[in-house]
């Protein structure tokens, strides 16, 4: 299949076709006419992709992946890239931390600089109830 035929049946846009293609993750041959071609096992690779790039992992941790993670259909995690997913879950909920006391400590220092009208007070309440 072609490119903008892999585009249409994975949702990928063909930018990040090439883009994945260009990172090493997916395999093209190319026709006469210098065309990509793709087989009908792209499909689900650039899902599986696209999927993991949802979940926070770059093209560089993707590649690293065993390649059992791109042979199944379903969301079930790869054994042996278990270990990379509860890496990256750990790593989002240190951001998650770190985002909290930083808003933390940017509130305490607005509650002592800002009078009570400015409208960030009224956001920052909304977003704490």
């Amino acid at each position: 299949m072609n490119i903008g035929e892999l585009s249409r049946l994975s949702g990928a846009s063909a930018r990040s076709i090439r883009h994945y293609e260009k990172a090493g993750l997916l395999v093209s041959s190319r026709r006469s006419n210098g065309y990509r071609e793709f087989g009908p096992e792209a499909v689900l690779r650039v899902q599986h992709i696209a999927r993991m790039i949802r979940l926070g992992f770059s093209l560089e941790e993707i590649a690293t992946f065993s390649p059992c993670m791109f042979r199944s259909e379903s969301a079930v995690i790869c054994p042996d890239a278990l270990a990379a997913h509860q890496e990256k879950l750990a790593d989002i909920e240190r951001q998650i931390a770190e985002l909290e006391s930083r808003r933390a400590r940017l509130i305490e220092t607005l509650s002592h600089a800002a009078p009570a009208s400015i409208p960030w007070r009224r956001v920052a309440s909304a977003k704490r109830g």
